[in-house]
């Protein structure tokens, strides 16, 4: 079976052959773990969220970056593709790793999540693990790792902190929004699971989003990073499904419109939840619209909608 490490050093090793490009820095902490800094004190950019998103998925899948229509407006987007969907989306690209120690945090994803098996529910339901020497992650976060949450990380992962690599960008930074936007075939997986579909019957996946404009203010970005995926994503899956009505039923149950709190940005929902996601209904965390084509019987269902009014009001969007 493929180590999803193994792939991801090839994405590594192309952004720090090209650092400058992508206008990240990279550094060795003193721990020797690699530092790959892509908004932090770096500005990075549209290519690092790109190459950013890609070592996500582990260089199971590709990103591109393109020009998308959404109403009136028109905003930078993001087009994902994998050839592996549950293991380069669920067991990397996911962001299920809290990762917090006394004086640092910062969300994880990426393939060393797979050595570490956070969250180990994940890796059960898709029957994958990794084995390899060196650990790879995503962290989003505004601010670089404490030795402590090095060694942590380093410890759950089973490598050195030499042969930890850790890349790293906010919210509120150009590459953390494209990353983010990113994630729009990982979320509609991770809501097919949550609703009972067999991963295994996903044969390729891809989807797109709209990339949030940055805001300042973390709380803000979060926000519209989340209405790019729920009110501006479209996800399409290839399966192979023995039940056409079973599989119009899935897919009717997917989409973010499904959730009680759609309608509204997600700011203000965050803000009505305390700021707590797990006060949220989940439903919401879906693409906003959901194909899936069988290969099976040639059917191909859709469900769901592009929100434009949403959007416009979300990402603040203004014609003069």
């Amino acid at each position: 079976m493929i180590s999803v490490n193994e792939s991801a050093m090839r994405v590594v090793d192309e952004i720090v052959s090209n650092k400058e490009y992508w206008q990240v820095v990279v550094e060795k902490d003193a721990t020797g773990a690699t530092i790959i800094d892509a908004g932090v004190k770096a500005l990075g950019s549209y290519s690092a969220g790109v190459a950013m998103t890609e070592l996500c998925l582990a260089g199971l899948g590709k990103a591109s970056i393109f020009y998308g229509k959404y109403g009136d407006s028109a905003l930078p987007s993001i087009f994902v593709e994998t050839t592996h969907p549950a293991i380069s989306t669920l067991g990397c690209q996911l962001a299920g790793w809290q990762i917090k120690t006394e004086k640092y945090s910062a969300m994880g994803s990426g393939p060393g999540r797979a050595l570490a098996l956070k969250p180990k529910e994940v890796f059960e339901k898709i029957g994958y693990r990794d084995k390899f020497e060196k650990a790879i992650l995503v962290l989003e976060s505004g601010s670089y790792p404490t030795r402590e949450a090095i060694d942590y990380v380093s410890e759950k992962c089973g490598v050195p902190a030499k042969n930890l690599i850790l890349m790293i960008a906010p919210t509120t930074s150009i590459a953390g929004s494209v990353q983010i936007s990113g994630r729009i075939v990982e979320t509609g997986i991770h809501k097919l699971m949550r609703i009972g579909f067999d991963l295994k019957k996903i044969l390729y996946g891809c989807g797109s989003a709209p990339i949030a404009p940055i805001h300042p203010k973390v709380q803000k970005a979060m926000g519209r990073t989340n209405d790019a995926l729920y009110y501006g994503g479209e996800a399409y899956y290839t399966v192979d499904f023995e039940d056409d009505e079973k599989l119009k039923d899935y897919v009717a149950r997917t989409p973010s419109s499904t959730a009680k709190d759609y309608g509204k940005p997600f700011y203000e929902i965050l803000k009505a939840a305390n700021y707590d996601f797990y006060n949220i209904d989940p439903n919401l965390f879906a693409p906003a619209v959901v194909s899936m084509n069988n290969i099976r019987t040639g059917a191909t269902y859709t469900s769901g909608k592009i929100n434009d009014d949403i959007l416009r009001k979300a990402m603040g969007l203004q014609q003069i």
